[in-house]
């Protein structure tokens, strides 16, 4: 139960005593704090029972933790843009309807099978990816977003000091790991090691999805043929291959004037 706010006009809720604040502060129960005194207020005026009141105290504090850990678990991913399937349109998608609902379930996720998303440009793929990885955030798990390239400067970073093994790790922190945009442009030795390595610890442990041009059968040529090999080999041992095809869903929308909004003068 969440207390009304207060009607225009009416006196603001007087604060809380500094001792409670205090101790509130010290028991690191921020809501709490924060709706307190308009709890309180109410609570008088509509003549609650002791028990409503530690309720909708209660269920502030826990609403706005559930809020804190949300956001932070979005800012995590990494997630390029902020689609969600709010905006998605699944007859628009190749991609059965029957499969796409399956997907979004998330059931993939708990069974540590990985998604891969192959077909033209502009076909969906990113999009669906990412709205799957908000809609797992959203649900409490933990997403971390890469491309290819990422995965490179990655696995530089920590080549020096040998510390590659231990970044990898902390990655596979996430419930789900996405690695976007495979195919598009050549993949550097480092990024083609950083995907091996990535899948090969992730095997039977963790989720991956990845959006590519290309099929995995084909990834070999995009990097050196034994990482390929190695990498698809786990990538697809427990993996849900949906293949994207049709025009750019970008280009029709371009073409039709729904990219931009009217010009006016």
């Amino acid at each position: 139960m969440s207390a009304a706010p207060p009607s225009v006009g009416m006196p603001a809720a007087p604060p809380l005593p500094d001792d409670v604040e205090t101790l509130l502060r010290r028991l690191r129960l921020p809501h709490v704090r924060r709706h307190a005194p308009e709890v309180i207020a109410t609570a008088k005026a509509q003549r609650w029972e002791p028990v409503e009141i530690l309720r909708a105290l209660l269920a502030e504090e826990v609403a706005g933790r559930d809020r804190s850990a949300l956001a932070t678990r979005r800012t995590a991913a990494g997630f390029p843009t902020g689609k969600t399937f709010e905006a998605w349109q699944p007859e628009a998608s190749s991609i059965p309807l029957p499969t796409q609902q399956a997907l979004r379930t998330l059931e993939w996720i708990g069974r540590r099978e990985n998604l891969v998303v192959c077909g033209p440009s502009g076909t969906g793929k990113t999009f669906l990816l990412e709205a799957l990885g908000q809609q797992a955030v959203q649900t409490g798990l933990k997403v971390a977003w890469f491309t290819l390239e990422d995965l490179g400067v990655l696995l530089r970073r920590h080549r020096a000091d040998d510390t590659a093994t231990l970044a990898i790790a902390r990655v596979l922190r996430a419930d789900l790991v996405v690695v976007d945009d495979i195919g598009l442009l050549p993949v550097a030795q480092d990024a083609a090691e950083g995907l091996y390595r990535l899948v090969d610890a992730a095997y039977e442990k963790r989720s991956i999805a990845v959006s590519s041009n290309l099929h995995p059968a084909a990834f070999d040529e995009l990097m050196p043929k034994t990482l390929a090999t190695a990498t698809v080999d786990r990538l697809l041992h427990h993996a849900h291959v949906c293949q994207t095809s049709g025009d750019s869903i970008r280009l029709t929308q371009a073409l039709a004037g729904q990219g931009v909004s009217p010009l006016t003068t």
